[in-house]
């Protein structure tokens, strides 16, 4: 099988994987079923795909750091931005000290910077792993922003304290001060060129639109490369361009409030990012799959020299990690919750403790994944004087371990703890929600009576703007009736859901009757898609 085959084959497993993990009548993580087909894909090949650990970087980080910085929402990180720091930080840091010395003593011959570097690349979780295993599991949604934000910035932190841990074993050297300065500079000039880039490429945008008009697409595109664009900008600047690709995507959340995209561009560009996540995602595990075993073989020659031959050496170190990192992440949790009760009940506040099971929940749903092989891929194959890097093979078999061992944790313990388990409803986002529509359905009736009277001064037909207008009213002040009383908007709120079903029944049998007409000739295919993209998006609307 060819490379190109072989990378076609590849996109096929993500594509099966969607459908595979549904036939399936057990909950099977997607991230393992696309492992899973990335072994068979290497099963089957003639040759593998050799990846330079740079361009691999480049390809698959920025545009999932930046989606994750763009998508995450905003009020639950800053409402939660110290337990967020606790874990994005604090436990990174803890993580990194504590699994670096746990297996330079696990494998002595593995030199201490190596042994760092594996712990700082294992510490960053993966939100679509846990996603993907949550998906059939209730968690409350505070626990899911807290672990998305958490991952949000140990993919920051983890990938920095991973750089200066290779850095100081292919020196040998290691200086505190000077750490400390390239790290304040990688974090300022990363930050400072992520949101940089992304205002300049914005107005830049702008005014072409203004100008020029906007050409089908381009939009897009421009939205697609951002994330390269503020990455190699902080690189060439030698700062973090992982922090420049997250605050290029927080940024762009902030320049989307402004409203300036087209309706249509935000729906096609959605879609298309959906697609690129997916892909990208996707992509990796079933690479991680793929390189499995020239993974498997090179760390079993790499037991030599560690002075063992046995093969259960690997699973004993796999377990051994994980087990470890998963003692030290319930530590830290339940250290900070227990400061954090203290310092409440010190200044007379009362908090009652979260229940055990939902701590124990936070412990396994440290899933690592995309981060994490895309970091370790990236080591060197050869040191400064032309040797081969120190246990690499080793180091990326124990690091994809953990990936396996993490997810299959996660998978099998969390549905067992979180069974049965009532969490209190969060009411604020259904509320913040009904005060967002009260308010845009009367901003709605004041912007339809402000142009029907515009409307009226200027067509011939002025008196069927009155009659259209009411019509339209009609509709909002519905909405606006359903928050009069609770019991009135209850009430209503059935006679939506009934509205809803109605409504897709009729899209559903509008569709079928275009496409009749379409297949017998009766319309053109042009205006065929016309009619199908607005019966679509009324459907996507509804759904």
């Amino acid at each position: 099988m060819d490379a190109i085959e072989t990378v076609l084959a590849m996109l096929l497993a993500v594509v099966g994987s969607a459908y595979f993990v549904r036939l399936l009548p057990v909950v099977v993580p997607l991230p393992l079923m696309q492992i899973g087909l990335g072994f068979l894909i290497a099963a089957f090949s003639r040759h593998g795909i050799a990846l330079d650990p740079e361009l691999f970087f480049l390809l698959f980080l920025p545009p999932l750091l930046f989606l994750d910085g763009w998508r995450i929402p905003k009020s639950g990180l800053l409402r939660d931005r110290a337990v967020i720091l606790e874990l994005a930080l604090g436990l990174v840091v803890f993580t990194v000290l504590g699994m670096g010395m746990l297996i330079h003593w696990m494998i002595p011959a593995m030199p201490l910077p190596v042994a760092f570097a594996l712990a700082a690349i294992i510490s960053p979780t993966d939100p679509v792993a846990v996603s993907a295993i949550t998906s059939r599991t209730p968690i409350p949604k505070r626990l899911m922003h807290i672990l998305e934000g958490e991952s949000l910035l140990n993919d920051a932190s983890g990938l920095v304290c991973f750089r200066f841990a290779v850095a100081a074993a292919l020196t040998g050297t290691f200086s505190l001060t000077s750490a400390t300065l390239t790290f304040a500079w990688l974090v300022a000039g990363g930050i400072v060129m992520g949101v940089g880039v992304t205002l300049l490429i914005t107005w830049v945008q702008r005014w072409l639109t203004r100008h020029f008009g906007e050409p089908a697409g381009s939009p897009i595109l421009v939205n697609l490369l951002m994330p390269f664009g503020a990455y190699l900008a902080a690189e060439h600047l030698h700062a973090s361009g992982i922090l420049a690709a997250v605050a290029a995507g927080v940024t762009m959340s902030y320049v989307e409030l402004g409203g300036h995209a087209l309706a249509a561009t935000r729906i096609q560009r959605s879609a298309v990012w959906d697609t690129v996540q997916f892909s990208l995602n996707g992509v990796m595990f079933v690479l991680l799959g793929e390189q499995l075993p020239k993974i498997l073989k090179g760390a079993r020659a790499s037991l030599e020299d560690v002075g063992h031959v046995n093969p259960w050496w690997l699973v004993l170190y796999a377990f051994g990690i994980s087990l470890g990192l998963m003692v030290l992440r319930f530590i830290w949790v339940w250290t900070t919750l227990r400061l954090t009760l203290y310092k409440k009940s010190k200044m007379g506040e009362r908090a009652a403790p979260p229940h055990w099971r939902l701590l124990l929940a936070t412990s396994l749903a440290g899933a690592r994944g995309a981060i994490t092989l895309a970091g370790v891929m990236t080591l060197p194959l050869v040191m400064a004087d032309g040797k081969d890097f120190p246990a690499r093979d080793l180091t990326i078999f124990l690091a994809s371990s953990v990936i396996l061992i993490s997810l299959l944790a996660a998978s099998i313990g969390l549905p067992r703890v979180l069974s049965g388990v009532d969490f209190p409803e969060e009411s604020s986002e259904s509320q913040e929600e009904d005060r967002a529509r009260e308010v845009a359905a009367n901003a709605a009736i004041a912007g339809i009576e402000k142009a029907q009277i515009e409307l009226m001064s200027t067509s011939m037909d002025a008196d069927l703007y009155p009659q259209a207008a009411s019509r339209v009213i009609a509709l909002y002040k519905h909405r606006l009736v359903e928050h009069t009383e609770m019991d009135e908007g209850r009430q209503f709120r059935k006679m939506d859901m009934a509205e809803k079903a109605l409504r897709m029944s009729a899209l559903q049998a509008e569709r079928k009757a275009i496409f009749n007409l379409a297949r017998h000739g009766h319309i053109s295919d042009d205006i065929s898609r016309k009619l199908v993209r607005e019966i679509d998006l009324s459907e996507a609307r509804f759904r």
